[in-house]
């Protein structure tokens, strides 16, 4: 099953931040009931653009999107000291986003993770900075499985970040993740693969067909998972029609129940 990291709490979106700032459980509350019902399979939750107060907005936000949905928490944030509070406080085994290869975040991550009872995204960066191409994404992605099973880590709770940039920025960097993700699906069995999928359309027009049409493709590669927006409409339907077409819907029965219910209309 494709797993669907709904991303909307996160107060870098002034909706959000206006909500966090003002304490409105009831703007959060909706926006998580809205994410459950279109199909997340876990819900993102970010407070970094607090800096100051990161922890304190991230407590409130995981007692309030609890109360809100049955689903399991994506805990994000750059601080181990915040995610070990905020991993007290789930009720359900967390992803926890992110660790990468970069010494400082790596060598701080490493003890918080050991004995943890979750799930994992490694971004595939080191200290040499984001990726430059395919290789250094899989170069990344095999030092960061091997690190992470050094540590008790099964690989069913890795999920390899290739970093997904845009292709405003560098017409190649969508083929240099497709031909990544390619890889570590084949040469790494047993890890899921993830990330922001609309970082790939930024600074460009029409940005959610180009989404859409990234996603079916990443899938294509083997991507099974994705930091994405559930409510999109369009795009949830282009993805559970991947899912009929590679065979990861027994009879189309999610599809035709999809269709059924008007949540696919073209």
């Amino acid at each position: 099953m494709f797993i669907v990291i709904g991303e909307r709490i996160n107060t870098t979106l002034e909706q959000v931040k206006k909500a966090v700032d003002k304490r409105d459980a009831a703007y959060i509350t909706n926006d998580v009931k809205n994410q459950t019902e279109c199909g997340a399979t876990y819900i993102d939750v970010n407070a970094g653009a607090g800096i100051s107060h990161e922890e304190e907005d991230l407590k409130w936000l995981i007692e309030v999107v609890q109360k809100a949905t049955h689903l399991p928490l994506c805990i994000d944030s750059p601080d181990p000291k915040i995610l070990e509070t905020a991993y007290e406080m789930t009720d359900k085994p967390p992803i926890i986003n992110s660790i990468s290869l970069e010494k400082n975040r790596f060598n701080a991550m490493i003890p918080f993770l050991k004995g943890k009872d979750c799930k994992i995204i490694a971004l595939c960066m080191d200290d040499s900075g984001m990726p430059k191409n395919s290789q250094d994404i899989i170069r990344c992605a095999k030092t960061m499985v091997k690190e992470l099973e050094d540590i008790g880590i099964k690989r069913d709770n890795i999920f390899i970040d290739p970093l997904i940039q845009p292709m405003s920025v560098d017409g190649n960097n969508g083929t240099m993740v497709l031909e990544a993700v390619s890889v570590i699906m084949k040469e790494l069995k047993g890890v899921h693969t993830t990330g922001g999928l609309s970082n790939i359309s930024y600074g460009l027009p029409k940005r959610k067909i180009i989404n859409r049409s990234f996603l079916l493709m990443l899938m294509a590669n083997g991507f099974n998972s994705a930091i994405m927006d559930p409510t999109d409409k369009d795009l949830m339907a282009a993805l559970k029609t991947g899912e009929m077409i590679m065979g990861n819907d027994n009879f189309c029965m999610n599809f035709l129940k999809s269709v059924r219910a008007g949540e696919i209309t073209a």
